[in-house]
């Protein structure tokens, strides 16, 4: 299992230990990032559709301080939290090295129950079905 903690861009701090038994989805994007903005809406999509079975949406903003992270998730509806990396020394980044290369973003991951990397996508999703099929794996797979 992957371990790894943070402050979010709205204050709080956000852990393994908070998402740990619950598949979980992990995206690293920056505010300036056209691949990261392009695919924001399936983010969404997925969150809305998945976060009602429990599934855990993670962001992990890779450059931008607190108020670029709040300003791209209040402009794209992005309900769920998302750490801001840069400013502790990447220490999330870190944490998923061997699974992402460092500075390799958009990278999407999807975690199972027990915080282990299932399935990842390594720049742009192609579409919000594309992650469905990832998470939906990941469900199948943890029951």
């Amino acid at each position: 299992p992957v371990e790894f903690s943070g402050d979010t861009e709205f204050g709080g701090t956000l852990s393994s230990d908070d998402t740990i038994g619950n598949v979980t989805v992990v995206n690293f994007w920056y505010a300036g990032c056209a691949p990261c903005r392009a695919e924001a809406p399936d983010l969404v999509e997925s969150y809305e559709e998945f976060s009602p079975e429990g599934v855990q949406f993670v962001g992990v903003n890779t450059r931008d301080q607190q108020a670029q992270a709040e300003q791209f998730a209040e402009q794209f509806g992005i309900e769920y939290p998302s750490i801001l990396d840069a400013a502790g020394g990447r220490a999330v980044q870190q944490a998923f090295a061997g699974q992402v290369p460092l500075n390799a973003v958009p990278t999407t991951l999807v975690l199972d129950t027990e915080g282990r990397v299932a399935h990842r996508v390594l720049g742009q999703l192609a579409d919000a079905s594309q992650l469905r099929t990832l998470i939906t794996e990941t469900l199948d797979e943890s029951a």
